[in-house]
């Protein structure tokens, strides 16, 4: 039987949504923004955002980006197998922004947007000095997407070992890390559309258990 359902607005992605802007960024979110840093073999620094991107796996932690099309931090993360990830909050949104310009890949986006960058602990990534947390990540997997049809798609899933972790102090609280206090911004859907996280939109909701289980 055929579902019937006036109120809701139904498409077949591969037809076309009939709206004015697609509503799948918006739907499959707000996301984390993948700010990805890399150098390239000649050591020209790169920083790129991206909004397909979020963690993985706990243990080891693995974070991941998709880079639709072969962008440059693609090219560097195959040329050196490493990336950094850097929190993008409120106060950097702006330098975040224009990071994401087009530009020729001997541009040095630390430089563009006005932004100091430090060296990683661990690898030999850059990182952005002002960002309240900072992963230093090792490429595991770089997997190139497919359609139903078996297709390739020109995106490709970038998936790192999280190696090395920044946190600034002041972000713990007894220990325990302050989401909200990192005024972290995520990506929403629309042509500009970004979220902050605040301490105004948190609740808590514990994991039930059930009698006999683990």
């Amino acid at each position: 039987m055929e579902l019937k359902a006036p109120h809701y607005h139904f498409y077949e992605p591969s037809l076309g949504h009939g709206l004015p802007h697609d509503p799948f960024n918006a739907i499959v979110g707000p996301r984390p923004i993948g700010w990805i840093s890399t150098r390239d073999a000649n050591g020209v620094a790169n920083l790129a955002p991206y909004s397909f991107f979020n963690a993985f796996n706990y243990t080891p932690p693995i974070v991941g980006f998709s880079s639709i099309g072969s962008k440059d931090s693609l090219l560097n993360i195959r040329e050196t197998g490493l990336f950094g990830w850097n929190l993008t909050t409120r106060s950097l949104a702006h330098q975040m922004n224009t990071s994401s310009a087009s530009t020729p890949k001997e541009i040095d986006e630390f430089k563009l947007a006005g932004l100091s960058s430090l060296s990683g602990r661990v690898v030999d990534v850059p990182l952005v000095e002002k960002s309240p947390v900072r992963f230093e990540c090792r490429c595991t997997q770089i997997i190139q997407l497919k359609k139903i049809d078996g297709d390739a798609v020109q995106t490709w899933l970038v998936l790192g070992e999280v190696v090395g972790v920044h946190i600034d102090k002041t972000l713990l609280r007894d220990g325990v890390y302050d989401t909200a206090a990192a005024h972290p911004v995520l990506r929403g859907g629309g042509m500009a559309d970004y979220f902050e996280i605040s301490s105004d939109a948190h609740f808590q909701m514990h994991r039930p258990r059930y009698p006999g289980s683990a």
